[in-house]
């Protein structure tokens, strides 16, 4: 399998990127296609230990930045390291598309060249938030920040059969995010969808969950719209780094500490790689007409090297063609067979920056 990977994309430029690609490549086995400006990404994959991984340099002379507009930009600039990534998706080139860079361009270019699967009325980016226990994949993190009550069955739906396919949860749990576990609970968005989700068959829907219980493991799958789940991310993340930066200070500020953190060392790492957001690596965009995974703007090698693992396993469960059969046959039961994808589909230009 072959994994293209936007080279040009996140904080850190093509040095990171590309040295987190052949890192991931080599953990999971798979080939790279690196795209973005050839000369540049060659550069930086002669500093790399590259030795037996495939990797090809697509070209890509057009480069998005983080702070661009995100469908005018993917109009502007046709040939971007965004664009020509999905394109390699689109012609059976690839397996999968990675992506630290402009999310917001990212679901614009993913609706313009890959299209939306039939019948999935928005795409959702959809991550595990770090947690005490079992993780829950949450969705929408930023794609969808107005949805209606439907919207949210399909997001149920869709991360449902994610997480059935690619992690292979055999009866995935569903929770709705609101500001209170009863039912009368949430505003009038919160309140139709979990009537909705109550009565939907195939999926298995305990009820409301408050933002406390996101990080427990409650769920495997907890929706929300995705305004709250991108304040719900960042949130997370900033909790992440208090607990990590509170516990270095403390446990260095003197002596005698920093010796019972020697014996402690191995519990610490532990809990730092809980808490990590590189453990991650990358948030799958599903909806669209192929595998798309999302990467943290601030991504570094080991982030991205775990994001390629995110594709390769979203691209080998074929989650999208298995997505496409819910919406074709109404239900959230895996069907037995893929299909093939469908036409390409106008940007939808209200696409909003996830991260």
């Amino acid at each position: 399998m072959r994994i293209a990977v936007d080279a040009m994309g996140g904080d850190h430029g093509p040095a990171v990127v590309v040295a987190g690609a052949v890192e991931g490549a080599r953990a999971f086995g798979v080939a790279l296609d690196l795209v973005g400006q050839e000369a540049t990404v060659r550069r930086e994959l002669a500093k790399v230990d590259a030795a037996g991984i495939d990797v090809v340099v697509l070209d890509a002379p057009d480069e998005i930045g983080m702070d661009e507009h995100p469908a005018q930009a993917v109009r502007r600039k046709p040939r971007s390291s965004i664009a020509v990534a999905l394109e390699a998706v689109r012609d059976g080139r690839s397996g999968a598309m990675l992506s630290a860079g402009n999310s917001g361009a990212v679901m614009a270019a993913a609706l313009l060249v890959l299209g939306r699967v039939p019948g999935v009325d928005r795409p959702a980016i959809a991550s595990f938030l770090p947690s005490s226990g079992k993780r829950s994949l949450v969705l929408d993190l930023g794609a969808v920040t107005d949805p209606r009550p439907p919207h949210l069955v399909q997001f149920a739906q869709m991360g449902s059969l994610y997480v059935k396919r690619a992690l292979g949860v055999e009866r995935p749990t569903v929770a709705l995010l609101s500001n209170g576990e009863e039912p009368s609970k949430g505003n009038q968005l919160v309140r139709d969808a979990s009537s909705l989700l109550a009565a939907t068959p195939g999926i298995d829907f305990r009820g409301n969950v408050e933002g406390k219980d996101v990080t427990r493991g409650v769920a495997d799958v907890i929706v929300t719209d995705g305004f709250t789940g991108n304040v719900a991310l960042k949130v997370a993340e900033g909790v992440a780094t208090l607990v990590t930066d509170a516990l270095r200070a403390e446990v260095t500020a003197t002596l005698p500490r920093k010796l019972a953190a020697l014996a402690l060392r191995p519990a610490f790492r532990a809990v730092g790689a809980r808490l990590d957001y590189a453990e991650t690596g990358g948030a799958p965009l599903l909806g669209v007409n192929g595998m798309v995974v999302i990467a943290h703007g601030r991504s570094n090698a080991k982030a991205i090297r775990n994001a390629i693992g995110v594709a390769c396993r979203g691209a080998e469960s074929d989650a999208t063609g298995t997505i496409r059969q819910l919406m074709a046959r109404g239900t959230s039961d895996p069907p037995p067979t893929t299909a093939a994808g469908p036409p390409e589909v106008p940007i939808n230009g209200n696409a909003s920056t996830a991260r």
